[in-house]
């Protein structure tokens, strides 16, 4: 597996490294001794799926106010803008926002740490998108921050995004 760092501490984008011959390829997607080696969590409480019939939809930004969840988050169908906001407010990098494009065929992942929002923006029709979540889900610790907030000013691919009515009414960052 491949690690690079992005702008923001702690979060990073991670390849594999296939091994391929006439029949394809394999490659490991998940390693718990390679993760722990980069200060990754080992242990994921939860598995999630996100089914995208259209391109444009966008889902986020998205994070847990009381319990901090660190999340690594791979595309497995089609393609998306992947958006992560940094929350930590003892950090210098508070407020800022870095992406990855996350695609199928790229066979990426991306890793929020926990204490920064998440979302994404679909470029394709029908992406899915899988997440491995190191905490249970709290449902009273769920917030957000609007997607088009003027103080992130985070360059979405696709104008007029399909939108749910949460995500639609979350508050902005300020």
């Amino acid at each position: 597996m491949k690690f690079t760092p992005l702008a923001l501490p702690g979060v990073l984008e991670i390849g594999i490294e296939p091994e391929t011959d006439a029949r394809g390829f394999f490659a490991r997607l998940f390693d718990s001794e390679t993760f722990a080696a980069q200060g990754l969590p080992t242990h994921f409480v939860q598995h999630s799926l996100s089914h995208n019939e259209r391109a444009g939809t966008l889902r986020g930004l998205h994070y847990q106010a009381g319990r901090l969840e660190a999340k690594l988050v791979r595309c497995i169908a089609g393609r998306a803008f992947d958006v992560i906001v940094d929350l930590r407010r003892s950090l210098p990098t508070y407020g800022q926002w870095c992406s990855v494009e996350l695609a199928a065929d790229r066979h990426n992942a991306v890793f929020v740490p926990a204490g920064c929002a998440h979302g994404f923006q679909t470029i394709v029709d029908g992406t899915a998108l899988m997440y491995f979540i190191d905490v249970p889900y709290d449902a009273q610790g769920a917030a957000g921050i609007r997607w088009d907030d003027p103080s992130l000013a985070i360059a979405w691919p696709l104008a007029n995004p399909i939108l749910s009515a949460r995500d639609r009414a979350l508050p902005y960052l300020s």
